[in-house]
């Protein structure tokens, strides 16, 4: 069994600044659920490192964003516009597999 992975301070870094920008963005409450990582894909067609963000603006709503590409590497205009926020609500009746 694999232990806790420490984090290198880049790392840790570029995933506070995606949260920062995600929080301004979408006007997120301090308090909102908030959760961005980095995970590796094997899938064919895959990008092999791709950055996952995922919200939750109530109890029940739950936003979810894929950027293509690992985390030190998302800038600010990777995000979608705020105006999609609504858009970006995943439907729980569909299925999502990354969380």
């Amino acid at each position: 069994m694999l232990g806790p992975q420490r984090l290198s301070p880049a790392h840790r870094e570029a995933l506070d600044r995606v949260k920062s920008w995600t929080r301004q963005r979408f006007a997120l409450a301090e308090d909102a659920a908030l959760f961005v990582a980095e995970i590796a894909c094997a899938s064919p067609g895959c990008p092999p490192r791709e950055t996952i963000i995922a919200f939750w603006t109530d109890s029940v709503r739950r936003h979810h964003i894929k950027i293509f590409k690992p985390v030190a590497e998302v800038v600010e205009a990777d995000l979608p516009p705020a105006w999609m926020k609504n858009a970006l609500v995943v439907d729980e009746m569909l299925g999502c597999e990354c969380c």
